[in-house]
């Protein structure tokens, strides 16, 4: 799929990027599945709505009007729990990227580790789990911000929607509360999973309110 290609929600009706909204797809048995990598067979549905939105077109009928239209009257069967099944896929996919990035040695976690690597300039993207401390926080933030020569700004790691647990059980690692990308276009990867995610889940993507979190520096 070409990377300027465009694709309109079925639900609101306006159009984007298909790295920026969820795929449909119909399954074996004609049941609606999340399709969040693109890459089911067949004929597709997008939608660009978040999950409570999702869920009141779901409760109207909405949603099943513009599957029928997207999917040209084939029989199809919406699960009640299809909001929960797109959050999950969601979380899979990104916590498996995680787990990729980090066989691939572009991240990095641990307090100390990531303290040095940010003052010195090497932290593409900062990301917190959900429970991290906040002084934890507030110190890593401010190495990365010395780091970029960007003190007095409001750059600040992400605080991710997943707890420690769950990053552990992705990178392999005990007792991961922080994670630092090292590389930029892992950066990149994983900045996009995370934003098309947390759209979903209705939250702001933004961790500063002045610049978006990590567009600073995944770009360099």
């Amino acid at each position: 799929m070409a990377e300027d290609s465009e694709r309109r929600c079925i639900i609101s009706g306006e159009r984007g990027s298909p790295a920026t909204l969820i795929r449909l797809a119909i399954g074996p048995d004609g049941q609606i599945l999340p399709d969040v990598r693109g890459k089911a067979p067949g004929r597709g549905a997008w939608l660009g709505v978040p999950r409570a939105e999702l869920e009141t077109a779901q409760a109207k009928g909405k949603l099943k009007g513009g599957l029928a239209r997207a999917f040209k009257g084939e029989a199809l069967s919406i699960p009640d729990d299809l909001a929960a099944r797109i959050d999950d896929a969601l979380r899979r996919e990104f916590v498996d990227r995680l787990g990729l990035e980090a066989r691939s040695s572009t991240l990095i976690n641990g307090f100390d580790k990531i303290d040095t690597a940010a003052r010195r300039g090497q932290v593409k993207l900062l990301l917190h789990a959900a429970d991290a401390r906040d002084d934890g926080v507030r110190k890593l933030d401010q190495a990365w911000r010395v780091g970029e020569e960007l003190e007095g700004t409001d750059l600040g790691g992400l605080r991710l929607p997943v707890d420690r647990e769950a990053l552990s059980m992705a990178l392999g690692r005990d007792n991961v509360v922080h994670i630092a990308m090292i590389d930029a276009r892992a950066g990149e990867r994983v900045r996009t999973l995370l934003d098309r995610w947390q759209s979903y889940l209705g939250c702001a993507n933004a961790a500063t309110s002045g610049n978006p979190a990590g567009a600073v520096d995944v770009v360099r």
